[in-house]
């Protein structure tokens, strides 16, 4: 389980870009984030894997609390947090089992990295994912070979390989096409489901968000002011998120959307 509490991140001397946040996500849901560029969404995201740091608050995963981590333990909690990006960060000289398998980099030496000696338990179960996700045929194939679709596969399957307790997914579809999106959008679902993973989406697009995902998120100006099924998500709900007071309070945005 996810549980964050009170969370705040701030930049400098301005206003916090989130604001005493509290979300908890638990078992194999997946939870969409939506809201206007600007409002914290993917400042969140990256606050529970630590590539941004957080000002104050507390981000617990499965009892570890991620914001007191230092060195070799948060690097360990890393190896937890399976994270899909926008842009796919692939190397693109590498093939896609290369790719996939640095999903393992944080459980093998580094002379075996370098050298990409795997090991043979991961080979298998790379190849298991790949199968999974419609990739297998294409393992020795440069990742710069690929289709966005393809890319995003692999970079889902490379998140997988490191045995994550969560996947966070920051803008997975928006560079990809309508039909590709909603592929990617189901994969996760299903994916969540079969590894009983709770799954994490910042997302522009609300009708994938709708239909795609057990429960939406909305963010404004680094509040919550919307978290409930899909289903209550109505016109006077996305006026909230999208065309809100930045001094809007979030429990009347909750008490609003119930």
């Amino acid at each position: 389980m996810l549980k964050i509490t009170d969370l705040v991140k701030r930049y400098g001397d301005g206003d916090p870009v989130l604001k005493n946040l509290d979300l908890t996500i638990a078992g194999e849901s997946v939870v969409s984030i939506i809201g206007s560029s600007g409002a914290g969404k993917s400042t969140l995201l990256r606050c529970i894997n630590r590539l941004v740091e957080p000002t104050s608050g507390s981000i617990e995963l499965n009892g570890t609390e991620l914001t007191r981590l230092r060195g070799r333990q948060l690097r360990a909690a890393r190896r937890k947090i399976g994270m899909v990006f926008q842009g796919f960060n692939l190397v693109d000289r590498l093939t896609v089992m290369e790719n996939v398998q640095s999903g393992r980099l944080g459980y093998i030496s580094t002379w075996a990295a370098i050298m990409r000696r795997y090991p043979k338990a991961d080979v298998r179960r790379a190849f298991e994912l790949m199968e999974r996700v419609g990739i297998a045929q294409y393992a020795d194939t440069r990742a710069d070979q690929l289709s966005g679709g393809e890319r995003q596969r692999v970079g889902v399957v490379r998140a997988l390989m490191q045995d994550p307790e969560i996947l966070l997914a920051d803008e997975p579809t928006a560079s990809l096409d309508p039909k590709t999106s909603e592929q990617i959008m189901g994969l996760l679902r299903d994916l969540a489901g079969e590894l009983k993973l709770p799954v994490l989406i910042n997302i522009h697009n609300v009708t994938e968000a709708k239909e795609y995902t057990d429960r939406i998120v909305g963010m404004r100006y680094g509040r919550i002011i919307f978290d409930d099924a899909p289903a209550r998500l109505d016109r006077d709900a996305m006026d909230r998120i999208y065309s809100g007071s930045p001094h809007a309070d979030r429990s009347e945005g909750l008490r609003a959307a119930s």
